[in-house]
């Protein structure tokens, strides 16, 4: 049970034994498995769950058809991501449905507005899914989750997905719907001055370049940024903060299924970067890749949550690195035993409802 007494605990047990140090100029926070002693391995909950997984997919031929077959290679892909999650919220909580007109079309967008006086801060969320798939449905109930805990309007964006619609076409509805919560602060009970960006995955990819976008044309929107296992540096590119191995990870214990999910996000990467594309710009383009923007200097603080055996841990390190070298207020927290999509699986993993509690801390703090 995803509010019992025994998750409870597992909840306070993470916020009691995180270890904070400096690291590279940011804030390094790290939590470990809340009910083991031991590191260098699964939580045990990520353990049954990844066990059982490849346990079916023993069972099972390859459930993807040939790539050549775009259309249905790209459904099945999709079909295989998210996850059945639970609604941990505990207080009223009020869903509006509204289709907002982008310069390329209808923005459809989901808004959940916790009880409480209004004006109240935003968050304006960005689902994961490497810009191919994902959807509003999977991260609704940490959505809910997040505007309950950080008292905040979020307001989740059904931006269009690639192949049928190519960079930056996602990326456009992902910062005019920032632009329309500016814009009609007033309509959905929100103070214009107190608007923050998340998204989990390519999700946090989108937070992370909407708040240079924000930056580079001087709107002066979005004021906290947090990013959830952000893909930052998708093609790869070698800089002075970022080269990735496999050696940069702790593991000693449960290796076939640790490195499975790790090699697994690795090697779909160059696919998912090519539907995204499709040529349309480089792998160093900064509004694809924020890790190799020359400048990250007056950028909002920054939240970064990574999980210990996900492939794009390295990355979001070097990102926090590079913004705090740049000036930029930065925290980086990492979930020991936890792999990628955990936030997926809220309900079920303690460790994503923390995540969601320590982005609203980090909200509260910066907009107190």
């Amino acid at each position: 049970m995803p509010n019992g007494q025994y998750e409870q605990l597992l909840l306070q047990l993470l916020e009691e034994q995180a270890v904070t140090s400096k690291r590279d100029g940011y804030d390094y926070v790290i939590k470990p498995i809340p009910d083991s002693d031991e590191g260098g391995q699964l939580d045990p909950r990520v353990h049954r769950v990844l066990q059982d997984e490849a346990e079916k997919r023993a069972t099972k031929p390859n459930p993807l058809p040939d790539p050549s077959d775009r259309p249905a290679f790209v459904k099945a892909l999709r079909d295989m991501m998210g996850w059945d999650n639970k609604d941990i919220t505990r207080t009223e909580m009020t869903t509006a449905l509204k289709t907002i007109e982008g310069s390329n079309g209808a923005i459809p967008l989901r808004i959940y507005t916790p009880a409480g006086k209004a004006p109240k801060p935003a968050i304006v969320f960005f689902h994961g899914g490497g810009f191919i798939g994902g959807t509003v449905g999977v991260v609704e109930n940490p959505c809910k989750a997040l505007a309950e805990k950080a008292g905040a309007v979020v307001v989740s964006v059904d931006y269009r997905l690639a192949p049928e619609h190519a960079f930056p076409a996602g990326l456009s509805d992902c910062f005019e719907a920032v632009q329309w919560v500016y814009e009609h602060a007033a309509e959905i009970g929100v103070n214009p001055q107190q608007i923050g960006v998340s998204g989990d995955s390519a999700g946090g990819n989108l937070a992370a370049v909407c708040s240079l976008m924000d930056r580079d044309k001087g709107t002066g929107m979005i004021k906290y940024q947090a990013l959830i296992y952000p893909t930052v540096n998708m093609g790869g590119v070698e800089t002075e903060d970022f080269r990735w191995s496999l050696d940069e990870y702790d593991i000693r214990n449960h290796r076939e299924l640790i490195i499975a999910g790790i090699e697994g996000l690795r090697g779909g990467g160059e696919l998912m970067r090519n539907l995204y594309l499709q040529g349309r710009t480089e792998v160093t383009e900064a509004y694809f890749a924020p890790l190799l923007a020359e400048d990250l200097s007056g950028l909002p603080e920054a939240l970064i949550l990574t999980a210990e055996y996900d492939f794009l841990r390295i990355e979001g390190e070097a990102y926090a690195k590079k913004l705090a070298r740049s000036g930029v207020a930065t925290t980086l927290i990492q979930y020991n035993g936890m792999d990628h999509a955990f936030v997926d699986k809220i309900g079920l993993y303690p460790q994503a409802e923390d995540c969601m509690n320590e982005i609203a801390k980090g909200l509260k703090r910066v907009f107190a």
